[in-house]
């Protein structure tokens, strides 16, 4: 970071005290809060810290800007996307060492998760040029007779988005992504702890001509700056990733505004006989431990068929034992410090728990120099924590099955349902999982992890409501509008 610290170009690291962003400008505020690295636990900035006032004096510009915005062309749409693009690929190392400083993402995530925000605004710009409506066949009607009928999309005007610390990126660019192509403006509340890669993105756009005031980045506890969005009137759409409970929250104030809301998973696998695990065990292993297990789609849950059962667990465990703990600045970095002090022990909680209960731990388990240790654990309970629950941790339960049945029934008993994955060499048993699962996602011959931007992305159950990827996150940010010509002449 020496070197990003001494770049005089880099407005955000020119000085550790910030300023939000709004209509093009960089606000202070009165009160600031330490944003504390989750790895070296060094002071990193002082972001400020929004009153009530001024989040509703940034909707306002939002407000002001909606229809300005809706009057670009989708050319003009899709060449600012394509622009953010670009500036993506030129500030690439940087954005990532943000995310790592801020997260404590390794490095090499968190390159992969900015050529995945670059992919990300390029759908955008690419399905910006293809929102259209639908030709209506009114004459198939008895009374549509001589009427000619057709939809459009129209913007809604203000989006209200509040987004994770996971992804910093490119969870954001799903969320500004649709809304610049649809022609919305946005407020943009990112996550406490990771506020630096919204305020770059803010320096990025800066340079393109999306208009001032149709992206703003508001910082502050969400008490404050979350609840303002909600209950505004102005903001006719929340698009919010986290937790079932702010989601199940956010969804109670929101009154009639469109909600969006991807809340999180406990996702399975299943593990059929018969299949190579030589080809799979180390994709496991990334989709239980990437980002120390703090992705919504994380490996949880891993159900193996009984003839396989100790082959994979001493594979399992030895790739494991092969992930190399360390900084997020260092390349060769796999696991790193989880995003609080406080949730790398309540997920130790979690595991102590349920040992009690008769778990046995394979690997980890510890708390090593501030990081967990990916964990991997059997013999766990259905209703302990770490299984029944979102543990968003370095924790994966492996548990034995002996039947395709078993493991449909054990990963359809979850409060969840975002993706699930399996693993068969058989035709049929693929086909009846993909239709039993109840989940938004099926995975087929690989881990329910996999995600690319441009895929319908959405759960069931708690997991959410709405769907993201492009397409079909700037089709939750429109409204259709019907119009219809009377062509008779009586």
């Amino acid at each position: 970071m020496e070197r990003m610290m001494k770049n005089e170009s880099f407005l955000m690291f020119n000085s550790k005290e910030k300023k939000y962003y709004v209509n093009g400008e960089w606000k202070s505020s009165e009160k600031y809060a330490e944003l504390v690295s989750p790895y070296t636990k060094e002071t990193i900035a002082l972001i400020p810290q929004a009153t009530r006032e001024e989040v509703e004096e940034v909707i306002d510009v939002a407000y002001e800007t909606r229809q300005q915005m809706a009057e670009l062309t989708a050319y003009k749409r899709a060449a600012i996307l394509e622009h953010i693009a670009q500036l993506f690929i030129e500030n690439r190392q940087q954005a990532a060492e943000i995310i790592s400083l801020e997260s404590a993402k390794p490095i090499k995530f968190a390159l992969a998760e900015i050529d995945r925000t670059i992919e990300t605004y390029k759908f955008a710009a690419e399905e910006a040029k293809r929102l259209t409506g639908e030709m209506i066949p009114m004459d198939a009607a008895k009374n549509g007779a001589n009427r000619f009928g057709y939809t459009i999309e129209e913007p809604l005007g203000v989006i209200g988005a509040i987004t994770p610390f996971n992804f910093p990126q490119n969870l954001v660019a799903h969320k500004v992504g649709p809304a610049i192509a649809a022609g919305n403006t946005i407020v943009l509340k990112p996550a406490s702890q990771t506020p630096l890669s919204a305020l770059f993105l803010a320096e990025l756009i800066d340079q393109t001509e999306l208009p001032k005031g149709a992206y703003n980045v508001v910082t502050g506890s969400g008490g404050t700056v979350g609840d303002a969005l909600v209950e505004s009137d102005k903001v006719k759409m929340i698009t919010f990733t986290g937790s079932p409970a702010v989601g199940i929250s956010i969804r109670n104030k929101a009154g009639l505004k469109k909600v969006a809301l991807e809340l999180g998973s406990n996702a399975g696998v299943i593990i059929d006989k018969g299949v190579d695990l030589s080809k799979i065990v180390s994709k496991c292993v990334t989709g239980a431990f990437s980002n120390q297990g703090q992705v919504c789609i994380s490996l949880q849950r891993t159900y193996v068929m009984d003839e396989l059962f100790d082959e994979f667990i001493q594979q399992f465990e030895a790739g494991t034992k092969k992930l190399v703990i360390g900084s997020p600045l260092e390349e060769s970095t796999d696991i790193s410090a989880m995003i609080h002090p406080k949730e790398q022990e309540r997920a130790l909680s979690w595991i102590q728990e349920a040992v009690q209960n008769g778990a046995k731990i394979i690997t980890g388990g510890t708390i090593d120099n501030g990081v967990l240790m990916p964990t991997i654990l059997t013999d766990v309970p259905s209703d302990a924590k770490v299984s029944c629950q979102e543990v968003f941790a370095p924790i994966v339960v492996v548990s034995r099955i002996s039947s395709i049945e078993e493991g449909i029934e054990a990963i359809n008993d979850s409060n969840y349902g975002l993706q699930a994955g399996i693993f068969t060499n058989n035709i049929q048993t693929a086909f009846k999982a993909s239709k039993l699962f109840e989940v938004g996602g099926v995975m087929i011959n690989d881990i329910p992890t996999y995600r690319v931007d441009q895929m319908p992305y959405g759960g069931v159950k708690e997991s959410g409501t709405g769907k993201e990827g492009l397409k079909y996150a700037i089709h939750e940010m429109t409204e259709t509008k019907l119009i219809v010509w009377n062509q008779s002449e009586e």
